[in-house]
């Protein structure tokens, strides 16, 4: 009986972690494994060098949630910004889809997820109670509400729309200038300058 082929154990756990990443099946795994065995050892130690630095200087902002090396994050401290209008969004790849429209100039609170009963995700998982806290304050005037157009983003839109609305601040919804089924991070400028502009109340 043929002995069955097998990888090298450091390439095999190399090949293992790698499948751990979104989007990435075994045969992806595999390819960017040997690509990585490829490179110098000065760009693997690099790569290896900006993993572990990102990791460790990379934290949420104790105001937003967005992502940032210092607490709090540029946006909120900027004197620039329109503090009066906040933008909801589910996670910090969707604040810099956002920036890159050059369209908004309000703040932003990352809820870091949506509400999805399936995958057992509720409102008190997010950072809905410091959104709250944000607006109760009382120097914010509009909440717009940018989470992905499809099932959990909605469910979570109505959700802070009923908890906003008793608190006297303006609730709107980005307009569905995107995709059903689609990702902020993933539209183009136009599309979310558009969805920007046409919002609605909720």
């Amino acid at each position: 009986m043929p002995v069955m082929f097998s990888y090298a154990p450091p390439l095999a756990r190399l090949i293992e972690e790698l499948s751990k990443l979104p989007s990435v099946g075994p045969k992806t795994a595999q390819r960017l494994a040997f690509h990585m065995l490829s490179m110098s050892s000065a760009d693997a130690e690099a790569l290896a060098a900006a993993i572990l630095e990102a990791k460790s200087r990379i934290r949420n902002c104790s105001v937003c949630g967005n992502i940032t090396e210092t607490d709090p994050c540029r946006i909120c401290t900027s004197a620039e910004r329109d503090r009066s209008v906040v933008c909801v969004v589910e996670n910090a790849r969707d604040v810099a889809a956002m920036e890159r429209t050059r369209e908004f100039t309000g703040l932003y609170h990352v809820l870091q997820g949506a509400i999805s009963p399936l995958d057992g995700i509720g409102p008190d998982d997010l950072r809905i109670a410091e959104l709250l806290r944000r607006v109760a304050a009382g120097d914010v005037r509009e909440v717009i509400v940018a989470t992905n157009p499809r099932v959990e983003g909605e469910a979570t839109a109505l959700y802070l729309s009923k908890v906003l609305k008793p608190l006297g601040v303006r609730v709107t919804r980005i307009a569905h200038g995107l995709p059903v089924g689609g990702d902020l991070e993933y539209a183009d400028e136009v599309t979310l300058a558009r969805a920007l502009e046409g919002r609605r109340e909720l």
